[in-house]
Formats: C-alpha cells, sequence, structure tokens
C-alpha cells in the first residue's frame, strides 16, 4: 500500500509556491532545484495540478500561482488531480482464488466490501488535511529554526 511520491512533490510544490508565487516566477526548473524532483516530472505535477484548478500557470516564460485559497486544497483533491485512481489501486485482491473453496468463492465480497470502508476512511482523512494545515505546520518548523 502507497500514495505515489507525486503527492509529496505535489505538496512541496504547493508551498513553495504559496510562498514565493507572488514574488518570484516560480517555474518547473526552480521547483525541480527545490524538490531534488526531474523538471519533467514537475511539468506533469503541475500540468495536473491546473487541470484540477488548483493552480494558475502563466503561459510563455512561465510562472505558477494558487487558483485557489489553501483551505480549499485538500490532500484528497491533490492526489486525485495526480492519480484518479489511487484509491482503487491502493489495495488489491488476490485475482483468482479457487472457486472450487468456501473461502476462496467468497472472499472477494468479504474483502471487497472491507476494502471500500478502507478506501473510504482514507478518502476522509485526505479531505481533512489542507494545504492551508500543511502551510502552518511548514510554518511553525520555520520559527523554530529561527529560535
Amino acid at each position: 500500500m502507497h500514495i505515489s511520491t507525486k503527492c509529496s512533490v505535489a505538496i512541496h510544490c504547493l508551498v513553495f509556491i504559496y510562498e514565493y508565487g507572488e514574488t518570484h516566477r516560480v517555474t518547473s526548473e526552480l521547483l525541480s532545484r527545490s524538490s531534488g524532483a526531474n523538471p519533467v516530472t514537475i511539468r506533469t505535477i503541475l500540468s495536473a495540478l491546473k487541470k484540477e484548478g488548483i493552480l494558475q500557470i502563466k503561459p510563455g516564460t512561465g510562472g505558477a500561482s494558487l487558483n485557489c485559497p489553501p483551505e480549499e486544497i485538500n490532500l484528497y483533491r491533490i492526489c486525485q488531480a495526480l492519480e484518479p485512481d489511487f484509491l482503487s489501486k491502493l489495495i488489491g485482491v488476490h485475482p483468482a482464488p479457487s472457486p472450487f473453496c468456501p473461502v476462496g468463492r467468497n472472499i472477494h465480497r468479504v474483502l471487497d466490501s472491507t476494502y471500500e470502508d478502507v478506501r473510504e476512511d482514507l478518502k476522509r482523512s485526505l479531505a481533512g488535511i489542507t494545504l492551508a494545515s500543511i502551510i502552518e505546520e511548514y510554518e511553525g518548523c520555520l520559527d523554530e529554526e529561527h529560535s
């Protein structure tokens, strides 16, 4: 089970854009240097976030800015923008249990419902964490550094 590292790179980029987007031209190259991710990966991430309405990207010379307040951006929205089927891929069920075994015949029905509960719990949990709360935690780290 995992959520792709693209999500953490996207959050890194969003925090960076929030912090510096008003005063600097934030490009994929700049985000690449900050995050350590390949510029092509950054552009793919930015494109997905733009398509979702999270980012605004200036054509031509570039530059990204948030398209909505950080309170309206949550982790579920970010993950969904990057990997629309991430929840369904999160937990899989083995594909070929024996139809001749009582457990094999029924395990999919049992696990499908159980895993759907897990997916819904994760979805609610991710939706409850906003970019605003992540930025607040980041700023707390900066305060600690300066103390």
